[in-house]
């Protein structure tokens, strides 16, 4: 049995420290432009430079996106812009188009290339092709069945990555063009405006009273949403399918998404390569991922086609708890350095998560400044100190239970 790499999400340097410190084996991020998230921060060359030596340093694995759709007249800036990344020691780059994948051979020929989900591969033949094209990695369809993921596992011989948890697109792995026709936004170049989560009512105006059988409430008729994949609960099949990544969704997502994701998986991976007669999921894991954002959970194709149940009718996230706050310093006297991310007060029972699924709770009794007085609120941004009757390690992050009223 071979452990699979697990793939997290980057999109920005702050995300990525969360994602290696809860225990990604590589991360993907983007540069300024030629990815499909252009509305994360994404990375400028130095920071991608910067970025690439603090993953190698924690023997993590750097993959860059240059994924989307090029036209003509992106051709020449494409070009120029791999051509500056040829220095920098990536691990491979993921593209999806042909064309780039041509450049990128050309400018660095010895750099690995992953193929996107974006170029839709959902057969052997399809993986074959690529692989005698040089693609060492192909991130295959989302549409794909856990016997469709063997089968192609037995006739090729390139590395194969599937993703296991996050968004899923209601279009063929991400062939999206409703965003450029409702908003001149094209989700293909990085600029999707999800508006398969925006408000519709449906009728056909030729077929008077025939209706879709579609559920709606107060807020509207959201018929194109799905619900968020996951695939926590199999976990052996992927390990024993011969997977060689894991990949999560969510370069958009903020710390606490990754930091919740990385750790229940990289839990649950671990100890099912530890140990796999034993190995049973555990509810605590699934509570984990059930307090942060999220539309509720399908496994998408995984187990055969979608049923009606994984679609989501609605339009809100649900999550249990708000982020409030990251830890910067462990202090010599043990007390913490934290950057409050949300209001802190006396009186608050916040949880502290670490990696490996520790952690620990903590009613706030008082807190202080950075320069030692005492205080009665922190505010978003504002460093100050406390103290938890339990270790903590820098980079830990701290949450707090919704009030009931405000659960959505």
């Amino acid at each position: 049995m071979t452990k699979p790499e697990l793939l997290a999400p980057a999109g920005n340097m702050e995300k990525l420290k969360i994602a290696i410190h809860y225990g990604a084996d590589a991360v993907y991020l983007g540069g300024k432009a030629y990815g499909l998230r252009n509305h994360a921060d994404n990375f400028t060359l130095d920071e991608l430079a910067g970025a690439v030596a603090y993953a190698h340093h924690h023997r993590v694995k750097v993959y860059l996106t240059v994924n989307a759709y090029p036209d003509n007249a992106d051709i020449d800036g494409l070009y120029r812009y791999l051509e500056s990344l040829r220095d920098i020691p990536l691990d491979a780059c993921i593209a999806a188009d042909p064309g780039v994948v041509a450049m990128l051979r050309e400018v660095a020929p010895d750099r690995p290339i992953h193929l996107s989900t974006q170029a839709n591969t959902t057969n052997w033949k399809s993986a074959l092709f690529w692989q005698e094209q040089g693609i060492s990695r192909i991130n295959l369809a989302r549409e794909m069945s856990l016997d469709d993921l063997r089968y192609v596992r037995e006739r090729v011989g390139l590395e194969l990555e599937a993703f296991v948890h996050g968004a899923m697109c209601i279009s063929y792995s991400g062939r999206c063009l409703l965003s450029s026709a409702m908003s001149s936004r094209p989700a293909n170049k990085g600029e999707c405006a999800h508006p398969c989560r925006w408000s519709y009512a449906l009728v056909e105006e030729t077929r008077p009273g025939q209706y879709f059988p579609v559920i709606e409430d107060e807020t509207g008729t959201f018929i194109f949403n799905s619900k968020d994949l996951c695939l926590l609960q199999y976990i052996p099949e992927l390990v024993e399918s011969g997977i060689n990544s894991l990949k999560i969704e969510g370069r958009m997502k903020g710390i606490h998404y990754v930091a919740a994701v990385v750790r229940v998986y990289r839990e649950a991976l671990d100890r099912y390569c530890d140990d796999p007669e034993n190995y049973r999921c555990r509810p605590e894991w699934l509570d984990e991922l059930c307090k942060i954002s999220h539309r509720g959970y399908t496994t998408g194709f995984f187990l055969g086609p979608p049923k009606d149940l994984d679609h989501e009718y609605r339009s809100r996230y649900t999550r249990s708890h708000d982020f409030v706050g990251i830890v910067e310093e462990v202090k010599r006297d043990g007390s913490l350095g934290i950057e409050a991310r949300n209001r802190i007060e006396p009186g608050d029972e916040l949880e502290f998560i670490g990696r490996g699924m520790t952690g620990g709770r903590h009613r706030l009794t008082e807190l202080w400044s950075s320069d030692g007085t005492p205080l009665q609120v922190a505010h978003p941004n504002q460093r100050i100190t406390l103290r938890v009757p339990f270790p903590a390690e820098k980079y830990d992050l701290i949450r707090r239970e919704k009030p009931v009223e405000e659960l959505t």
